[in-house]
């Protein structure tokens, strides 16, 4: 037997051995809270949260002061959606996002939609890039933020971030990106690119899960944000709650790693990839790819089989770990809303496999994956006389 292969890494990864050593002094010895600060151990544990803070801002290429820490990106998402249309609601009630975006964003702006906000959804181009022209068009008056994700989680298509936030500062509109993906794996420049908020998470860079951050810009005229959860004022009163401290140290040296790793990190996941691509085209046919190669994260393929059933394809390898679409849509029963709004019909979609590599996958594994998956398409599509071999 050989051991599983994950195959996973957009729906989370392994805690990095380096990230878990640097969290263990802080369940124990420095077990203090950061918010107490009248002796030595809210000392250390504050000081730690800080250092984290420097590490996370820097990849981000925010300031320190502008980053608050959140369970997650949902809630850095929910936080940065809610919290800007709240305290804008005087100066409009318009918001715009894409239809490809992750659940986090989409169900959060239906919410602030049944109460009482105007909502625009866009639609997307055939290979999953968002036109600007189009974007540019639905900008309103009353427009007060766009809502953008960065990489996409299922298909992977990299947004054109700078273009979208040089357009939204032109016309005098907020910008909030979701980078829960590209975070740690592509560059990130908050000033760069004009994002006003960014929404990251921990667990998608080997780093802890339960822990993510909102990076709200402070500079050059600070962006109002309402909190959404109360009690205590923490982090500069955006959000309220004792700190998770152990978990904050590792993605602080989660982001570190991630910036001293990215490029050599890309470019070996990005031959892990074409190995993939390889071995499965040479081996089947009726194999297509679902968005674009161009503009794409190294480790993310989407792949369909042509006359299987996703599903039914991941049940039959449970040595493998894969995915039909985002974790967090796991339970549903309907075709990827990602896949649909990129044209695919619903049974293109639902033949549709999400391919994420990582750093702890090897050559070896990579072999094995795609002769176990070429094995196996053989094997539903023998079943089914009607599709071709």
């Amino acid at each position: 037997m050989h051991p599983p292969v994950y195959l996973d890494y957009h729906a989370t990864t392994p805690v990095d051995p380096r990230v878990l050593e640097a969290m263990l002094p802080y369940f124990s010895e420095r077990f203090g809270n950061a918010a107490s600060r009248s002796h030595r151990f809210g000392w250390e544990a504050e000081k730690a949260v800080e250092q984290a803070r420097r590490r996370i801002a820097a990849l981000a290429g925010a300031l320190p002061r502008e980053i608050v820490f959140t369970s997650g990106a949902t809630e850095s998402v929910n936080l940065a959606l809610k919290g800007v249309m709240e305290a804008y609601r005087q100066r409009g009630n318009h918001l715009i996002t894409m239809a490809t975006e992750h659940k986090a964003v989409l169900d959060t702006v239906r919410r602030l939609e049944r109460s009482g906000f105007a909502v625009t959804v866009l639609p997307c181009r055939p290979d999953g890039l968002l036109d600007p022209d189009c974007l540019e068009r639905a900008l309103r008056p009353a427009t007060v933020l766009v809502s953008l994700i960065h990489a996409n989680n299922e298909i992977g298509t990299i947004q054109p971030v700078a273009a979208v936030g040089e357009l939204c500062r032109r016309h005098g509109v907020l910008f909030h990106c979701d980078a829960a993906q590209s975070f740690g794996k592509v560059p990130v420049n908050v000033a760069a690119d004009k994002i006003d908020l960014l929404s990251v998470s921990g667990h998608k860079i080997y780093g802890p899960k339960g822990v993510g951050a909102l990076y709200v810009r402070r500079q050059r005229g600070a962006v109002a944000l309402a909190a959404q959860m109360d009690g205590g004022g923490h982090e500069s009163g955006f959000r309220s709650g004792t700190l998770n401290v152990p978990a904050i140290v590792g993605f602080g040296e989660a982001c570190s790693i991630a910036a001293s790793a990215m490029n050599t990190e890309a470019a070996r996941l990005g031959k892990l990839r074409s190995r993939l691509l390889e071995r499965l085209f040479g081996t089947l046919v009726g194999v297509a790819l679902n968005g674009t190669m161009e503009h794409r994260l190294a480790g993310n393929l989407n792949l369909r089989f042509e006359g299987i059933d996703a599903e039914a394809l991941l049940m039959s390898m449970p040595d493998i770990a894969l995915s039909t679409g985002s974790a967090c849509s796991s339970a549903s029963v309907e075709p990827s809303h990602v896949l649909r709004a990129l044209g695919l019909s619903e049974a293109e979609a639902r033949s549709s496999v999400r391919v994420g590599l990582g750093r702890f996958n090897t050559e070896e594994e990579i072999d094995y994956a795609a002769g176990r998956t070429a094995e196996a398409v053989q094997k539903l599509r023998s079943l089914s006389p009607a599709v071709h071999q």
